[in-house]
């Protein structure tokens, strides 16, 4: 009988496994010791029987508080034509940070490769595939995946790892629980094809706090926001079908409703800088409120060839300050640039936000700017046979146009104080935008919609200096370049490659994760924003250790 590689792989696997299944008591207490992970083989014959090929399908199980169904830890490891069942609660920053409870985890270095799996959780903070940690890349394709828990996202990115996604339908309904979804010390995430959908409150389909690029996908949102940027983060979809219907609040910290929201929680869980969202084709449909909302926090955006649909009442462009960071000090900055773009709607700028808006290769605007009044500043520039026709009274600080550029279309347009004159052409100067580097957030912040459900200080991390309230960063605003260029590469900033800090202890090397003790005091020597977090000691075992400690 002819097998393929995978064929013969999968009864590898099973044959493994019911050899585990029949090693009597010795067996039995090792596998109990392995946090509850129960592993079945079933072979099937196929359908094709006169073929003879046999088909054999492995379910690995864990119901443990915190523990997991399969995990990679430090190695390389493949599976696929697997099925993954995993219930169990967690909670806090253990399972969002370093991967706890998660049905599937990689660690410390691991490449770990997924196929054809069916994977589903029914816990609090189960999320499905954990990646974690810098070294770590996790590959998974073709593969189905439904988490059900409040806190349980779909595919999670922490701690600079990478994951790599192709082919995927991914299914939340819990609160807090992005379908594509990241937090503190972020990574690398790269989506291609599948379907990705959340139901649940403050779930987005993506949650960045890490470098997230999602190419010919299918994200819907139907509560929630379909993206949300924290920090000095990027999302980048290409030709992407983005569905949003924002219609449940996650906290009271603001009132409106929006498809893609741009911000700073002030958690910590994200570094302070210039945040990026780029699309490039495919679709965005918003049911309810604005397109895009940015506020505490300094962004790009850059559009090309994106069709926008806005079914709500609300506006193209909200700058405006929310319930996050500093009163007076929260709005949103924003570099806006539209190429071969067509967007219709208005763009309100509050009085503590600023814009720079340019439209160019033949893009239009069908819109109002601040029809209310003067608030924010506001710098507009059309090249390249852009078009602006107004829908309303509109109020700028500064533009640049050629005579043909902009149709009053029965409104005025007052630019710095003066009132524009049809036909004529105009040359104006960008707003430098500044934007706050580095810097730990206040953690007394509590963060709110798209994805995050954490009380504030859960006694994992013991106060600095005796319990002395921490006085805020440095908030003196670096600019980005010159802060009047619009964005370049699809508006994504481009770190330095030794950008990031790794944690470790006192000798300089990873800390010890094998064989000891948790520490739940947790590391006092707080790691700076966005930095990878150093990982509890005595994460992960082996399945030496783990026998060993089966026998006393």
């Amino acid at each position: 009988m002819k097998m393929n590689k995978l064929e013969k792989n999968a009864m590898v696997t099973a044959a493994m496994a019911l050899l585990l299944t029949g090693c009597g008591e010795a067996a039995a207490e090792t596998m109990a010791a392995r946090d509850n992970t129960v592993y079945t083989a079933v072979a099937e014959e196929s359908e094709a029987g006169a073929s003879g090929t046999l088909q054999t399908a492995v379910t690995y199980e864990n119901s443990e508080d915190g523990g997991h169904a399969i995990t990679a830890d430090g190695e390389a490891a493949e599976y696929s034509n697997g099925t993954v069942k995993k219930t169990g609660d967690s909670k806090g920053d253990e399972a969002d940070f370093y991967g706890e409870n998660a049905a599937v985890l990689a660690a410390n270095g691991a490449r770990l490769k997924l196929s054809g799996m069916e994977i589903t959780t029914d816990g609090t903070h189960a999320n499905a595939v954990f990646s974690y940690g810098e070294g770590t890349v996790v590959d998974i394709s073709d593969s189905v995946i439904n988490t059900c828990g409040n806190c349980s996202g779909g595919i999670m990115t922490t701690g600079g790892a990478v994951m790599n996604a192709s082919d995927l339908t991914v299914h939340t309904t819990g609160n807090s629980s992005a379908a594509i979804r990241s937090d503190r010390g972020g990574g690398t995430v790269t989506v291609t094809g599948g379907t990705y959908t959340t139901d649940g409150k403050g779930s987005p389909a993506v949650y960045s706090t890490a470098d997230i690029t999602v190419n010919d996908a299918v994200l819907t949102a139907t509560a929630s926001e379909g993206v949300v940027v924290e920090g000095k983060n990027t999302v980048t979809l290409n030709n992407v079908s983005l569905n949003a219907d924002h219609n449940q609040h996650n906290s009271n910290k603001s009132d409106y409703f929006n498809a893609v929201m741009i911000y700073q929680s002030m958690s910590g869980d994200a570094e302070k800088g210039l945040a990026g969202f780029s699309a490039t084709g495919g679709s965005i449909t918003n049911a309810r409120g604005d397109i895009f909302f940015v506020n505490n926090t300094a962004a790009d955006i850059s559009l090309s060839g994106v069709e926008i649909a806005n079914h709500g009442d609300g506006v193209f462009l909200r700058a405006a300050a929310a319930g996050w960071g500093r009163e007076g000090s929260n709005g949103g900055k924003v570099n806006l640039q539209a190429v071969s773009q067509a967007i219709d709607g208005d763009i309100i700028v509050d009085d503590i936000s600023v814009l720079n808006f340019y439209l160019k290769d033949g893009s239009t605007f069908f819109g109002a700017i601040n029809p209310e009044g003067g608030a924010g500043e506001v710098y507009v520039e059309l090249t390249d046979g852009s078009k602006w026709k107004l829908t309303g009274d509109s109020n700028i600080k500064s533009l640049t146009c050629d005579a043909d550029s902009i149709d009053l279309n029965g409104y005025r347009l007052t630019v710095d104080g003066k009132l524009y004159t049809a036909g004529a052409s105009s040359k104006g100067e960008a707003i430098e935008i500044k934007s706050s580097e580095g810097g730990r957030g206040n953690k007394m912040q509590a963060p709110g919609d798209g994805g995050k459900d954490r009380p504030q200080n859960d006694g994992k991390q013991p106060p600095q200096d005796g319990g002395k309230e921490q006085p805020q960063a440095d908030e003196k605003h670096h600019p980005q370049s010159d802060g009047k260029q619009p964005p370049q590469d699809g508006g994504k900033e481009h770190p330095q490659a030794d950008e990031k800090q790794h944690p470790q202890n006192e000798s300089g090397q990873r800390p010890q994760v094998h064989g000891e003790p948790r520490d739940k005091g947790g590391d006092s020597r707080r790691k700076p924003d966005g930095e990878p977090p150093q990982k509890p000691r005595g994460f992960l075992m082996t399945d030496a250790e783990t026998s060993s400690a089966a026998k006393g």
